[in-house]
């Protein structure tokens, strides 16, 4: 709060802008009790206070803006207890003992009966994912989502790859506006004008397909539909690049110049994987300029998953030991598609309906 005596007199109109460019409405207030004893006895004092009295009420009222504008800080909610997959359901391997397995270093390569099984996962995934971002409406809650992905998923007779895995307690990942990703549903209704992405794995017939991305939540301000929009660009020029015998790292080359161009920040700590049998394998698919070994190859599945922050990049991670929020607290946005090298390119496997709902 400003004190009161501070704004009732000033002749120092001309630093109210400098001082608000420095330090903001605060520095300004400062200027105004120290101009006070030397200027209001000059002539034309009342003219100028009233001026300056009037553009430090327009500044005010700018930051409390600014405020009301900025979503609050993400905070933990309740986790409801883990959902149960019925015994007929075929599980990959971490399900019952809760293991972080090692992540495979061969690539994964399949023959004609993969591919199908494949892509019968990879349309399953998108369509959850598709399900679930249409429950993406203010008074939702993130776990309320997670229930209806784990239905969906087990009546297709799957599993929900995230249960379990590395003892992460749900079925889906929900990360909200600052979350960059891996964030655990729970009790906190959506809001108005939040962002989310929704990531959904399904381990369909013994093959994970593997998807994310962003939806809109109410009416949400321009700057964050830019920052939705450009990981998305993201991902589909890295996805165009794509194709036999093209270097792993000139993914993430193709990444980082639709990053820079918006000047956000680059996620680098996170990376796509290899996808088929196993959750994740070779190669790591850095999103940033690298120097990773490697080149795609024909019959290979694997993610490209960008994420970009309006701020900086840095994370830091809450006590369940999975959620990665900004460290700055600034907004992130992700993508994520499974692909299969083909011939000539790649064949998305994880194709969702349209752009980003509104």
């Amino acid at each position: 709060m400003l004190p009161a005596t501070c704004l009732r007199l000033s002749a120092a109109a001309p630093l109210v802008a400098r001082a608000t460019a420095a330090g903001g409405p605060q520095r300004a207030a400062q200027l105004f009790c120290n101009s006070r004893r030397s200027r209001s006895s000059r002539p034309g004092a009342r003219t100028i206070v009233s001026q300056a009295r009037k553009g430090l009420s327009e500044l005010l009222s700018l930051s409390k803006k600014d405020e009301v504008d900025k979503p609050s800080p993400l905070r933990p909610g309740k986790v409801s207890p883990k959902l149960e997959v019925p015994a007929h359901i075929p599980r990959p391997p971490y399900a019952e003992s809760g293991a972080m397995p090692d992540w495979d270093p061969n690539p994964q390569i399949h023959d004609a009966a993969g591919i199908e099984k494949m892509r019968a996962a990879g349309k399953l995934a998108a369509r959850v994912l598709d399900m679930a971002g249409k429950m993406a409406a203010p008074g939702v809650t993130t776990d309320e989502i997670d229930k209806a992905v784990h239905k969906m998923i087990i009546e297709a007779g799957a599993y929900p790859s995230p249960l379990n895995y590395g003892k992460f307690p749900k079925s889906v990942c929900t990360s909200v506006n600052e979350c960059i990703c891996h964030g655990i549903p729970d009790s906190r209704p959506l809001r108005d004008g939040d962002i989310v992405n929704i990531d959904v794995t399904v381990y369909l017939d013994g093959y994970h397909g593997d998807t994310s991305r962003m939806f809109y939540v109410g009416s949400v301000p321009q700057p964050a539909r830019q920052l939705c929009e450009a990981t998305k660009e993201a991902l589909d020029a890295a996805i165009k690049v794509c194709g036999p015998g093209v270097p792993i790292k000139q993914i993430g080359h193709t990444i980082a110049a639709i990053g820079e161009k918006y000047k956000y920040g680059i996620v680098k700590v996170f990376v796509g994987h290899g996808v088929g049998t196993v959750f994740h394998s070779w190669p790591h698919v850095a999103h940033h300029r690298n120097n990773e070994p490697g080149v795609l190859q024909k019959g290979m599945t694997f993610t490209i998953e960008p994420m970009f922050t309006a701020g900086r990049p840095g994370e830091r991670y809450w006590a369940d030991g999975w959620t990665a929020v900004t460290a700055d607290g600034s907004l992130a946005a992700q993508w994520e598609h499974t692909l299969l090298v083909t011939d000539n390119g790649v064949e998305v496997l994880t194709q969702w309906e349209g752009g980003i709902p509104e």
